[in-house]
């Protein structure tokens, strides 16, 4: 019934009352007028049909109302992000009715469709999706508390009652529900559920942030039990059916200070001159059994949280760092996927099995680089030179088939914020990215399109790494800003393929402000999701793509894994377990793109805050900079090391006019004009750890 109203209503050019509405679904008997009465209530309530005060139906987005996600600004204001929309709806202060950044609302239209800019009010909150609050407690003289929220832009003031403090005592970083609503301004009544620890305490500021988004970080006793009776060394009775590796040069590359280890690789010379590259994955699922307290617990968690000096593990260490990690010398479970490729990098032949493998070596970014970039080798690592070189030179092999597909390389820099050990940030400088990552990408991208090219040709239920194509106008508006640079750009954006942006890209590669273009660029980009349908990799311009490599750290590579072993090792594929997976495998993409979202959103948090606070002893001085943004309330300035920085049009000594078109500020008396890309010295004015904010001053632009 619900369906086929929804299907009715998609179809009708107006809106229908109750009667015109069962004679378009054949409706004669009580009954089914009773169910189709309830089911309209339902789609009402969930915002997905529109009753108009007339008692006629349409669909919700056929009408002048959208549901949507409010997005608050710190000034009060909001924007109300809608799926079906390209451009947000601006709420003003006055118009919010209550509703807080976050929240699910429904929003009445108020200009016309055909302005600049789209502009509502809120007619009714439909979810409020924050239920849990953090910030500061403080007492009054009658020891009633009330919170300081971490969050700005969320307006709420929240007192606690004497007895539902938990003990807390001023200064403490608390976590909040709400109990009772006090007025219709924001004003409520809450509890503490949790006590984080004082806000002077190391560590508390950024367990805040982890607190925010709901990140688990202590394991379930039931799970620490799971775990505590789980063998910590491979048995004889785990090599059963198992391929032994343990003679191939296997070994692992990773960073200086992982301890995490997902994947190991090899690599031949074949006697018909072909590569046989190896790449070896713990296998996580075979300790992780789908079902138990361990299993749902990674679920729930989606992925390890990797902040900047802690990890969140998705399993307990035991595992992670211990039984499951590829750690060198000792005997591991592995699966493997072992390729064959011809000199120009097409795929011939590959096999996929269930191994045990021993790490020779745990190699390091930093040794490997020194080998394949300097000719430099480390001591320990004399025997697989050899081994490293030829890994190189099919690397690049790799790296130009992919290129010659359309694989986009961004180049996005990342940075990394050293700290001490109370957690205070000691310097900001880029991540490394050379030869040996650079190496471990392709490899792992290669066995990620074999595993995921091998299940989708069996037609079976499996979970996919999808990036869908950009919209055309998206990549239009970003061609027609950067033609207003003075840059003349060829391509044919109709079909937007990812050869199409890499030629963009290659176009602008020797242009001073080629970073902060392409990141505006890959900003006009779809997000990468997981689903249960393979819908292809834009970026890596693939056809065909899934999560493989990484299982200690992410649910969707130990669910690969698990299908696996299910199809291929276990040769289960009736028509029960094909059904079961088809059902399951929508929740578990669903929740594990919206567990990796938190997570990439807590990491930028916390990075943000940590940044904020290292500028703070930096107020006063001067850093040169590149303009990364400009906006109707200021402009944003990148430093070399990705810290920004806002200038704000108002600390401005003009009256700045902003051309959104262009993204250019130009002043009224100075006519002095800034744009993206340009270098200027700026002066650090204002920086807050609390606010997660930089401001600065522009002291002159750099000729």
């Amino acid at each position: 019934m619900r369906d086929n109203i929804i299907n009715v209503l998609k179809n009708c050019d107006k809106a229908v009352d109750i009667y015109e509405l069962q004679d378009l679904l054949g409706i004669t008997s009580s009954e089914e007028i009773s169910l189709l009465l309830e089911e309209l209530q339902k789609l009402e309530d969930e915002v997905i049909i529109y009753r108009s005060n007339k008692d006629k139906y349409m669909m919700i987005e056929k009408s002048h109302l959208r549901k949507g996600i409010m997005r608050v600004n710190k000034k009060g204001f909001g924007f109300v992000e809608v799926d079906d929309l390209d451009d947000d709806i601006y709420i003003a202060s006055d118009h919010m009715n209550g509703a807080i950044h976050d929240d699910i609302v429904l929003v009445e239209i108020t200009s016309k469709m055909n302005l600049d800019r789209l502009e509502g009010r809120v007619l009714r909150i439909v979810e409020r999706r924050i239920q849990r609050y953090i910030g500061v407690i403080h007492f009054d003289a009658k020891g009633e508390g009330h919170i300081i929220l971490d969050d700005s832009k969320i307006k709420l003031e929240i007192e606690i009652p004497k007895d539902h403090t938990l003990n807390a005592v001023d200064g403490h970083k608390v976590v909040v529900e709400l109990t009772k609503k006090i007025n219709n301004i924001g004003r409520y009544e809450g509890k503490v559920v949790e006590i984080i620890g004082h806000v002077n305490d190391p560590g508390v500021d950024i367990l805040s942030i982890v607190y925010k988004y709901n990140i688990n970080i202590d394991f379930p006793d039931e799970v620490k039990k799971e775990v505590s009776e789980m063998p910590m060394e491979v048995l004889d009775s785990d090599r059963k059916n198992r391929r032994d590796l343990r003679d191939e040069m296997i070994f692992t590359i990773d960073g200086d200070d992982t301890k995490d280890i997902d994947d190991a690789i090899s690599i031949k010379r074949l006697p018909n001159g072909h590569y046989e590259l190896g790449v070896h994955i713990a296998d996580v699922s075979y300790y992780v059994k789908e079902g138990s307290p361990l299993d749902n617990e990674a679920l729930d968690r989606g992925t390890s949280v990797y902040l900047v000096d802690r990890v969140i593990p998705m399993l307990p260490h035991e595992l992670s760092n211990g039984i499951c990690s590829l750690n060198p010398n000792v005997d591991r479970l592995a699966v493997s996927c072992v390729m064959e490729f011809d000199d120009a990098g097409k795929q011939l032949s590959y096999e996929i099995f269930p191994s045990i493998i021993r790490s020779r070596i745990q190699m390091t970014y930093k040794k490997v680089n020194s080998i394949l970039e300097k000719n430099i080798v480390p001591e320990g690592y004399e025997e697989y030179v050899d081994s490293l070189k030829l890994m190189a030179e099919f690397a690049s092999i790799l790296r130009k088939m992919k290129e010659r597909r359309g694989y986009i390389d961004f180049e996005v820099d990342e940075a990394k914020i050293l700290v001490d050990d109370k957690g205070v940030p000691t310097d900001v400088i880029l991540r490394d990215r050379g030869t040996g990552e650079k190496l471990i990408e392709d490899f792992m991208i290669a066995a990620n399109e074999c595993v995921a090219t091998h299940i989708y040709f069996m037609n079976l239920p499996f979970i996919y790494r999808v990036h869908e194509y950009p919209k055309e106008e998206k990549i239009r508006s970003f061609l027609s800003f950067v033609s207003g640079l003075g840059y003349s750009i060829r391509g044919n954006i109709k079909d937007v393929k990812p050869t199409t942006v890499q030629a963009i890209l290659e176009q602008l590669q020797d242009k001073p402000e080629y970073k902060i273009l392409s990141s505006l660029l890959l900003r006009s980009m779809q997000k990468a999701v997981y689903k249960p349908e393979n819908l292809g990799h834009y970026g890596l311009a693939s056809s065909c793509y899934t999560h493989f490599t990484s299982p200690i750290r992410r649910y969707p590579d130990t669910t690969v894994h698990r299908l696996l072993h299910t199809y291929l090792f276990d040769g289960k594929m009736d028509m029960d377990t094909i059904r079961k997976w088809e059902e399951k495998l929508i929740y578990i993409a669903d929740h594990s793109s919206e567990k990796e979202r938190a997570s990439v959103d807590c990491e930028r948090e916390v990075d943000d805050m940590k940044m904020a606070e290292y500028m703070e002893k930096h107020i006063g001085e001067e850093f040169e900079g590149m303009i990364s943004s400009v906006t109707s309330f200021g402009m944003f300035v990148e430093l070399p090391n990705l810290i920004e920085g806002l200038v704000p049009i108002k600390d401005m000594n003009d009256f700045f006019h902003f051309d959104e078109e262009h993204m250019t500020l130009t002043g009224e008396r100075s006519h002095v004009k800034y744009s993206i890309g340009e270098t200027v010295i700026v002066k650090v004015v204002r920086a807050s750890k609390e606010e997660r904010t930089i401001d600065f001053e522009i002291v002159r632009k750099v000729s």
